[in-house]
């Protein structure tokens, strides 16, 4: 009797299906930022394949105020997620690559308001974030063991912009460093600039102004976020409130702009809400993603003797208020978050033509609205 026991319970154990590991090399893991409502949501994790397109729920760090945006350490052992609120925090996480599990460790001050922006440099050693409502960015240490230490600088802006509604005093939206490491760049939505900082690695206080000490915008342009070409000459500028793009010659610091692109359709009257911006690993194409009332993302080539866009189409997103997206590493999909309508939906990318197609994976995540992906190994 025993013995038929065990064999119907093993027959039962091999019946259940198992997860699949894989091992080709085509897994990698999905980090959602979102904006939470309760207790029960937060970073949510999935695997995806960049083969078939397909993603796979694994795990949810819950309990962790609005991480609505993040940024993957060095060591690709810790995660960092803002907390979007009045008060202002960054959270500190543990990854665990085999699992898919983050881990909270640590939450310190952001220095300021809503941040809405997180980066570290290249070594790990310090997290920058960037505070939408203080008009602020905070450098913050990371301790050996992942966690944060409170903030040892934070630099305001001063000023306002044209637009009295949207730029009645500073508004800082990202924080990203020069291929080099050598400068920080700071868009600045509520005074039209992009600040420029140089980095010096291992003082306390590791940021001072450059000189020149920031690249001008259109007035009224917001800008909003930006993204270096692959090959480190040149800069694009995605403006919030004119929808527009201002790319930028970078050469030892300084940003000198020499084209302005509308992402936006001719006689358009809708509401303009440029959000994201990002190009293509191999950088022969650049992506933008509207909200508003398009709720697109636009597709442009890039002219790879001098860095000019030559707009090539656009895709609905799939959704509304497409806030953030990206391309996974091996080119052969985009993914958008649809913060409104709570679902990320997956592309598939002609490398050729840098063109966007439907295909039919999509996933439901309440409000997503940042997207990280990592190695599953």
């Amino acid at each position: 009797m025993l013995n038929t026991l065990l064999a119907y319970t093993s027959l039962l154990l091999a019946s259940i299906p198992q997860p699949k590991t894989d091992t080709t090399g085509n897994e990698s893991f999905l980090l959602i930022g979102t904006y939470t409502k309760n207790a029960d949501q937060g970073i949510n994790v999935y695997s995806f394949n960049n083969v078939t397109g397909t993603l796979r729920f694994v795990s949810i760090a819950k309990d962790v105020d609005n991480p609505s945006y993040l940024v993957i350490a060095p060591d690709k052992k810790h995660v960092y997620a803002v907390n979007e609120n009045k008060e202002g925090g960054v959270s500190a996480f543990e990854w665990d690559t085999t699992t898919g599990q983050l881990n909270f460790l640590n939450k310190q001050p952001s220095g300021g308001e809503t941040p809405c922006y997180v980066n570290t440099d290249q070594d790990g050693k310090y997290v920058i974030v960037g505070n939408y409502g203080g008009g602020s960015f905070s450098v913050l240490p990371v301790k050996e063991d992942g966690r944060l230490e409170g903030p040892v600088q934070t630099i305001e802006h001063t000023g306002s912009g044209a637009n009295k509604e949207r730029q009645e005093k500073p508004h800082v939206h990202c924080v990203v460093f020069s291929p080099d490491h050598q400068f920080l760049y700071v868009s600045d939505l509520g005074i039209d600039q992009v600040a420029i900082y140089n980095y010096q690695q291992g003082d306390v206080q590791p940021l001072v102004p450059a000189t020149p000490g920031f690249a001008p915008l259109a007035p009224g342009a917001g800008p909003r976020h930006l993204v270096f070409h692959p090959n480190g000459k040149w800069v694009y500028v995605i403006h919030e409130l004119d929808g527009k793009i201002t790319a930028f010659n970078y050469k030892k610091g300084a940003l000198v702009g020499f084209q302005e692109i509308s992402t936006i359709p001719e006689q358009f009257k809708g509401q303009i809400s440029g959000a994201d911006i990002h190009t293509s690993p191999d950088g022969k194409f650049l992506y933008a993603s509207n909200r508003g009332s398009l709720n697109n993302i636009v597709i442009y080539s890039i002219d790879q003797k001098n860095g000019h866009l030559i707009k090539k189409g656009q895709q609905s997103s799939g959704g509304k208020t497409p806030r953030n997206f990206m391309i996974d590493p091996s080119g052969n999909f985009l993914l958008a978050a649809n913060q409104q309508t709570d679902n990320v939906v997956v592309f598939k990318r002609d490398k050729i033509t840098g063109l966007l197609k439907l295909t039919k994976q999509e996933i439901k995540v309440p409000a997503p609205v940042c997207l990280k992906m990592i190695g599953s190994n």
